[in-house]
Parts: C-alpha cells; sequence; structure tokens
C-alpha cells in the first residue's frame, strides 16, 4: 500500500493544529482544546512510526544486499539481523494502516473495567474474582497501573461486582473488545457428581469521562450516605462511609464503598458515574458502525456472548473472531494479547475497507 499522500495529509494536517495552538486563546474552552490535543498527540505519534517504517525498511534492502555482497562476515551479520528487521517491518505496517484511520476519540484513554457475576450463582462470582485478577494481570503486563474502584464480595470469596480503574497509554484501545459476556464452562468445587456447569461474568470497559465531556449539574444528583454492605474484608468499611449517587434525568445509580471516606467515595462515584454517561452517549454515536464492526468492538448490548473458557478442555474461544486458544493457564494469567493482536487486526481490515483505503 502507497502511505505517501495519506502522509502528506496528515502532516498538513498537524501544522493546522499547531498554528491553532499558538492562538493566545486556544485554552479557553477546555473542550474544544482537548480534543485538539488528542489529535495532535496521535498526529505526532503516526508521524514518529512511519519515520521508523521508513528507516526499517531501509536497512531490509541494506542488509539484503550486504547477504549477496564478498565479505562473508559482513553477510553472515547481515542476514542474522533480517528476521528481526522484517518482523519489525510487519509490526510497524500495522501500527501504520491502524493510525491512518480515522481515530475514535475514546481510543487513547484510561478505562473503567466493570465487572459482575451473572447467571451461576456462586460460582459465577468465583469466575468475576478470576477475571478480574485476569485483568489485573493483563495491565501489569502492559506496564498500565489498575486501581480498584469499588466491589461487592460475594460470601464465597468471590464478587457479585468489582470495578476496576486502569491508567496508561492508549488503554480504552486495547481494553475496548473485552465487553460482552464471558463464559466459563468448567466442574464447580462445590459439584459433589462431576458435572459441567456453565456461568456467565457480564465485563463493560467504560472509556474515562473528564469533567469537560460529562458536566454533572448539582440539581441532578441525589447523593446519599449508607453503611457499607458485604462480608467484611479489607476494602470493606464498618462506618456510615459509601455514597449513593443517583443521576436523576437517567435513573443510573453508583455506589462506592471501598475508599476511607465519604469525600473519596464521593469522587469516586462520581468517576463511576461520568463514565457511564459518555458511554451511553458514545453508544449513540456508535449506531454509525457498521454490523460487522460492531460484533468486534461490541454494539453496548450486555448479553453479547464473546469468549467461552472451557476448562476441562483448557479451551478458549472467542466467538466474534472464531478464534481458539488452548493456552488457558497463560490466559487466566493475563496472556491477552493473542486475543487482542487478532481482534484488533480484523476491526482493522474492516475499518480499511469501509475507509476504502485497502
Amino acid at each position: 500500500m502507497d502511505y505517501g499522500t495519506l502522509i502528506e495529509k496528515r502532516k498538513a494536517r498537524l501544522s493546522e493544529i499547531e498554528k491553532l495552538m499558538e492562538d493566545p486563546g486556544f485554552f479557553n474552552d477546555p473542550a474544544h482544546s482537548a480534543k485538539f490535543m488528542r489529535e495532535h498527540r496521535g498526529l505526532k505519534k503516526l508521524l514518529a512510526l512511519w519515520e521508523e517504517y521508513h528507516q526499517v525498511t531501509s536497512d531490509i534492502k541494506g542488509n539484503e544486499e550486504l547477504t549477496k555482497g564478498d565479505d562473508p562476515e559482513f553477510a553472515a551479520m547481515a542476514a542474522e539481523e533480517l528476521p528481526t528487521l522484517r518482523q519489525r517491518f510487519e509490526e510497524l505496517s500495522q501500527e501504520v494502516q491502524y493510525a491512518l484511520l480515522p481515530r475514535d476519540e475514546t481510543e487513547d484513554r484510561d478505562a473503567l473495567i466493570e465487572i459482575r457475576a451473572g447467571a451461576g450463582g456462586d460460582e459465577a462470582s468465583l469466575f468475576a474474582g478470576e477475571l478480574m485478577h485476569m485483568f489485573q494481570r493483563y495491565t501489569e503486563k502492559r506496564g498500565w497501573k489498575c486501581e480498584h474502584l469499588e466491589s461487592s464480595p460475594s460470601d464465597v470469596g468471590g464478587f457479585k461486582e468489582v470495578v476496576l480503574k486502569v491508567t496508561g497509554e492508549e488503554v480504552f484501545r486495547y481494553l475496548k473488545y473485552e465487553s460482552g459476556v464471558h463464559r466459563v464452562q468448567r466442574v464447580p468445587a462445590t459439584e459433589t457428581q462431576g458435572r459441567i456447569h456453565t456461568s456467565t461474568v457480564t465485563v463493560a470497559v467504560l472509556p474515562e469521562a473528564e469533567e469537560v465531556d460529562v458536566q454533572l449539574k448539582p440539581e441532578d444528583l441525589h447523593i446519599q450516605a449508607t453503611r457499607s454492605g458485604g462480608p467484611g474484608g479489607q476494602h470493606v468499611n464498618t462506618t456510615d462511609s459509601a455514597v449513593q449517587v443517583t443521576h436523576l434525568p437517567t435513573g443510573i445509580q453508583v455506589k462506592s464503598q471501598d475508599g476511607r471516606s465519604q469525600t473519596q467515595n464521593k469522587e469516586k462515584a462520581l468517576q463511576i458515574l461520568r463514565a457511564k454517561l459518555f458511554e451511553a452517549a458514545q453508544r449513540e454515536a456508535q449506531e454509525s458502525y457498521s454490523a460487522q464492526r460492531k460484533s468486534l468492538v461490541g454494539s453496548g448490548d450486555r448479553s453479547e456472548k464473546i469468549r467461552t473458557y472451557n476448562f476441562p478442555q483448557s479451551r478458549v474461544t472467542d466467538h466474534r473472531i472464531n478464534h481458539t486458544s488452548h493456552n488457558m493457564e497463560g490466559i487466566m494469567n493475563g496472556d491477552l494479547f493473542e486475543f487482542t493482536d487478532h481482534l484488533q487486526k480484523a476491526e482493522m481490515e474492516q475499518r480499511l475497507a469501509e475507509e476504502e483505503l485497502g
């Protein structure tokens, strides 16, 4: 694919934005400036990728010529470097293609992961806890930071619900594929006859909302202090520090009890509420997405089954791309890269087709 023309257009756009940023009044409108700053960061990253892509392409050609030269030592060194250079070339090709696509404004944002036990009672709550640990390990492998925002523990050591906040570089870009129903098939510890049970856990990944995205009016909020619930443990207080916030126009309710004070819990609850309201607005905007793309990144339908974890056969299948892995242990320890890479590649191909770049 010839990227030259597209790159020149992006360079011109970068110059336009940098001229806008020179205006003394550029930051007067936070929402307006934040939008352009995000686009600016994306364009700078694209051009850095393009420069490396150009350099690696040149290095490959140079090494290929050296392998045909008369100096055996240089030829051997050049041949040894070629596999690494070619692998990097493939990675950069995909990165450049993805970066050339019109960006979703949420892709470079931090994210909230909301995990809820579904059908299956105690077994579902236990699997919810295991998914929480899976995501925590995945964030560690990505070099991101994971913060425990809110939880409702179950009596058997799992979770009825848990909310995590993940911060880092392009968090939502990679985590967005995890939204949907995760189904587990295995023999529960409490099963005496060895029968395989099927349970479900619902995961919602929400892009973090900034205050400029969602304006919360005091008159639209009903805030009340409540007593913390749950079976106890390090995250649950015994005082009336829990806070419940109701957004009156939508009826959305959020409760936070894991902080050490009402002030902390109020801030956490408002953070979750903003993300929920922002996601609802984004979901409406996503109606313009193609049906195929919705099947990859989620349609917002919480009943959409995306993945099955079959423990007896050590098999994990992603139903959106019909991809199966037998690395159950690795996946539960946070090795989600295999699925993320396949999902991202499939989405990129579809988006390229939609934009008629491919």
